[in-house]
């Protein structure tokens, strides 16, 4: 207890004994009532003492909460000067955004148009490198046949590997009388697997033959069919006997694969595309054996239509490779989400960077990159055995060119049915009831599995036995 209250009860207790005392001196009652007088005094004083206490306490309390609310009220004020001045700071900084935008967007879209004009700069001349590289071999042959012009005539190789590409009449009507009349020759050449060289797939390269027995390539073809509208015809033949040869591939092999490379123009076109897709569905349950190619330029110039194209025939299981790639600046994601699962390159271009445009990553690494998209790296123009050694140190895990196999031809008769079709039209019309029975046999080097330089021979002479 306080001292305070110790003096405040010790005079309680005099006051009391005084007035008892008073009352039992004065008016001369008993000791009992005088002690009662005295315990009611000390209570009463008591009860006086704890009533003015509480009524203080109670003061004191209300001047308090006074004071906090005074308080609040002043940080309730403090806090909306600070909202008022943040408020006044984000206007601040929005309009420093505003302003820097202002001067930056015409910049970054300057930037965007650069980049885009150097682009489409690298691509055309990396397409002009590419051309320089057909066009040089071919210069070189006209140069040297000027150098023996007056020489007496030298007999034409007999040898079937040989195979000459002469000049024939490539006018819009040639090549139409040559799809009309079936002249559309079937070569495979093997794409084997390193460093086993085991045949794991083939590509099927169209050969057009003119009147006279003489055989052009694509490459010399293709450019005046593309421009005259040819090229969905062609590749309806090429694909209908694609089918055939997969069918028949696959009774000796279900591993085994075919590529045959497809123009961008079939894609579009309002005629034949119709019919191909529904050939193509007739046709699903060899999808995943049969994969078409198109070329890195036609891929660049497809549109929204070409597209759409792509994505009926991915529907349908068909997987896609992209061939003469031109630059290894390649979008895998993209490519993967479009159905791609194969890219093939120039040997020269993975091994000595022949490209003009910078590579986004090194070459080294492609074969990796493209494997963590599911996509498989094929090297193709292998030429050499220190190539594929090259090749091998890159991770390569597929290769194709002359080192393993010259383009082997493939037996016209043996490719079609007793009553074959012999235009595109027809070929359309027979694909609306399904694929024709194909022979019993086909003359396939596909008894050997084994590609090599040692062993072109006996390709050759098993081709010519089986014919």
């Amino acid at each position: 207890m306080r001292p305070a209250g110790m003096f405040m009860a010790l005079c309680m207790a005099i006051i009391a004994g005084s007035a008892a005392a008073m009352v039992y001196l004065y008016l001369g009652v008993s000791r009992l009532e005088a002690a009662i007088v005295a315990g009611a005094t000390l209570i009463a004083l008591v009860l006086y003492s704890a009533l003015s206490d509480r009524v203080g306490f109670r003061s004191i309390l209300a001047r308090r909460l006074t004071e906090l609310s005074q308080g609040e009220s002043d940080l309730a004020r403090q806090l909306a000067e600070m909202d008022r001045r943040l408020a006044a700071l984000e206007a601040r900084l929005e309009t420093a955004i505003d302003h820097s935008n202002a001067i930056t967007d015409p910049l970054a879209i300057e930037i965007g148009e650069v980049q885009a004009r150097l682009k489409e700069f690298g691509e055309t001349v990396g397409d002009l490198a590419a051309r320089r590289e057909t066009l040089v071999p071919i210069v070189q042959k006209s140069a040297a046949a000027e150098s023996k012009v007056g020489a007496p005539d030298q007999p034409a190789p007999s040898d079937p590997e040989a195979i000459a590409v002469r000049n024939i009449d490539m006018e819009p009507g040639a090549i139409r009388d040559a799809i009309a009349a079936n002249r559309i020759d079937v070569y495979l050449q093997p794409i084997v697997s390193l460093p086993q060289r085991k045949v794991r797939s083939y590509e099927a390269i169209g050969r057009l033959r003119g009147i006279d027995g003489d055989g052009l390539w694509g490459r010399d073809f293709i450019p005046q069919a593309e421009r005259s509208g040819l090229m969905p015809q062609i590749d309806m033949h090429l694909i209908f006997r694609c089918v055939q040869l997969v069918r028949r591939l696959l009774l000796k092999d279900r591993d085994i694969g075919l590529f045959c490379s497809i123009s961008r123009t079939t894609l579009t076109d309002a005629d034949v595309f119709p019919r191909f897709l529904d050939f193509m569905a007739a046709n699903r349950a060899i999808a995943s054996s049969l994969r078409l190619q198109f070329t890195h330029d036609a891929l660049r110039r497809m549109g929204a239509a070409e597209h759409e194209s792509l994505a009926a025939l991915f529907d349908y299981g068909y997987r896609f490779s992209l061939d003469h790639v031109t630059s290894l600046r390649l979008d895998e994601g993209e490519l993967a989400k479009r159905g791609f699962r194969y890219v093939k390159v120039h040997a020269d271009t993975l091994l000595r960077t022949t490209l003009p445009v910078p590579a986004s990553i090194a070459p080294g690494s492609l074969s990796d990159l493209l494997g963590r998209f599911d996509i498989d790296l094929i090297v193709d123009q292998i030429d050499d055995e220190q190539s594929v050694i090259d090749l091998l140190d890159h991770e390569v895990r597929y290769g194709q060119g002359p080192l393993f196999s010259a383009p082997r031809p493939v037996r016209g008769e043996a490719l079609q049915p007793d009553h074959a079709p012999a235009s595109p039209d027809a070929i359309a019309h027979q694909t609306a009831s399904g694929l024709p029975e194909a022979p019993a046999k086909l003359p396939l080097a596909t008894d050997v599995h084994e590609a090599g330089p040692g062993n072109a021979a006996q390709i050759a002479a098993a081709l010519r036995d089986k014919g």
